[in-house]
């Protein structure tokens, strides 16, 4: 599957009142050599008085393929995602996955999910004046 590659300004958010950054209230995830804030199923990234709609690439890292069902603490067996479920939508490639914990769920019919991989879960404090 080829990855969806998201260029700078190739698509923007428009009429987003909310200011990302630091203790804003949304996670950040790392991506590339940026953060995004996910938002609503959508990853902002601020730049350049605006937000760049991203996703996250279909790599090694993560894949976009069925693996063997995974066995997941994070939660119960039985658990379905879809809406109101209590993970957040997380754009990769051209379909969205569940944030559960720091790794990707992807349902995949109704027996199991597959794992997307890792996601890099951000303290944002470097993207601050001084910061690391």
């Amino acid at each position: 599957m080829a990855s969806r590659r998201a260029a700078a300004c190739e698509q923007t958010h428009e009429k987003h009142a909310h200011v990302h950054g630091e203790g804003c209230g949304h996670p950040a995830l790392r991506h590339r050599d940026h953060v995004d804030y996910l938002h609503d199923g959508h990853l902002h990234h601020p730049h350049a008085g605006h937000l760049d709609e991203h996703a996250l690439d279909v790599d090694e890292h993560n894949p976009a393929r069925c693996t063997p069902e995974h066995a997941c603490g994070d939660h119960d067996e039985d658990h379905r995602h879809g809406k109101g479920c209590g993970h957040e939508l997380v754009p990769h490639g051209d379909h969205h996955d569940y944030l559960v914990g720091d790794h990707l769920h992807h349902p995949h019919d109704t027996e199991h999910c597959d794992d997307h991989g890792p996601v890099d879960m951000e303290r944002v404090a470097w993207l601050a004046p001084g910061g690391p």
